[in-house]
């Protein structure tokens, strides 16, 4: 059995795991699940749908149902976008429902005066009420902190739609918490 090493490559761990080695799904899983389930969780907010995708998007994986190749691209990328997939379905598209359009932005800071747990509790809800295709760039990019090019990938978009989704997301954020300001 050849040694094993925390730092081999995906490349070389999804051959050995096509090959049959158990360690090698360990080791993927232990790279790539905190960072899915996270995901998961701060685009739904339920645990038990969190935990209920990323079960089944590490069988998809380990069965080869899911065909990965290296060559389309990342794996993380891959697995959130399997992720996200299995998220809608399981959650339904009623999570991603459009706001009214406002342009208008605050120029204040809608948590000065507020504790760091009422603020991040304020943030988790207004992300949580975003429609899903910007809680999700806000997810990936500014929680996740990956790149643009990457969470393109992932979502199956443009980078530039990344780019614009981010921006709104961002601004439709700072409004709810503003208004949210507003009523306390």
């Amino acid at each position: 059995m050849p040694a094993w090493d925390d730092n081999l490559s995906e490349t070389a761990l999804l051959r050995r795991l096509q090959g049959g080695e158990e360690m090698a799904f360990e080791l993927l899983y232990e790279r790539y699940q905190p960072r899915v389930y996270r995901y998961v969780l701060r685009m739904c907010g339920r645990p038990e749908t969190a935990d209920d995708v990323v079960q089944e998007v590490f069988l998809s994986l380990i069965r080869g149902r899911e065909s990965y190749s290296p060559r389309s691209g990342a794996l993380g990328s891959y697995l959130y976008g399997m992720a996200r997939n299995l998220m809608f379905r399981q959650v339904g598209e009623a999570a991603g429902r459009e706001p009214e359009e406002d342009d208008s932005v605050t120029e204040y800071d809608p948590l000065e005066g507020m504790n760091r747990e009422e603020q991040v509790e304020q943030v988790r809800q207004a992300l949580r009420a975003l429609p899903a295709h910007y809680r999700e760039v806000v997810v990936l990019c500014d929680m996740e902190e990956m790149g643009y090019a990457e969470a393109a990938e992932a979502l199956g978009v443009a980078v530039g739609t990344v780019r614009s989704r981010l921006h709104r997301a961002r601004a439709l954020l700072l409004e709810r918490l503003s208004e949210e300001r507003c009523r306390a």
